[in-house]
């Protein structure tokens, strides 16, 4: 579960609190005038989703390959293309 911790929370006591807040792993919520506005997570969390990430383009790549869905084309076609120009 998520630790929330308030923006002044943050200012006062640095960068103390969050490595208190994340030490068993968790991702703290830092809220800004009662409203949630940013997470912080331990560095292997945030490792691991950005893997989830870019498996799961992969696995849309891979699919969109077998069913035909890409071009192919030269540099230049691909920029006149994707510029309009």
């Amino acid at each position: 579960m998520a630790h929330v911790i308030t923006a002044n929370d943050l200012k006062t006591k640095g960068v103390t609190i969050l490595n208190s807040e994340t030490s068993e792993g968790s991702e703290v919520i830092i809220t800004v005038r009662g409203k949630s506005r940013y997470v912080v997570l331990p560095i292997e969390k945030y490792n691991y989703l950005r893997e989830c990430e870019l498996e799961a383009a992969l696995v849309e790549a891979r699919k969109d390959i077998k069913e035909g869905k890409f071009i192919k084309e030269s540099v230049e076609k691909h920029i006149k293309r994707i510029t309009r120009g």
